[in-house]
């Protein structure tokens, strides 16, 4: 089932606030990492972005949290679309630019 236009607005926008946009030197990736008292809206990101992986919990240096995580074909077939369709150099420079530098690092 797909997301509403609501849904998709409220993934973005954890993705512009909270994602990290990188890789592991072999494969691109996009990561958000919150305190664990946001597991429900873990379970909405993995329902929101099939084929998307929930770590954790993690407890480190005095910190608790998951880490979701969006890798591979769900990255290349699902998210980079999604992502390439918003104005995002207009809504958050910042952002944008790590966006464009995951994607000339990993060919996407």
């Amino acid at each position: 089932m797909e997301p509403t236009a609501f849904e998709t607005g409220i993934f973005l926008g954890v993705l512009i606030g909270e994602g990290h946009f990188g890789g592991d030197g072999k494969q691109p990736q996009v990561t958000v990492r919150m305190h664990l008292r946001h597991e429900r809206l873990f379970g909405c990101l993995l329902d929101w972005c099939p084929g998307s992986r929930l770590y954790g919990p993690y407890h480190h240096g005095g910190r608790s949290y998951f880490q979701w995580m969006v890798r591979g074909e769900v990255l290349r077939e699902r998210l980079v679309p999604l992502l390439d369709a918003l104005p995002l150099e207009e809504i958050d420079e910042h952002v944008y630019e790590r966006y464009q530098a995951m994607k000339v690092k990993y060919g996407l």
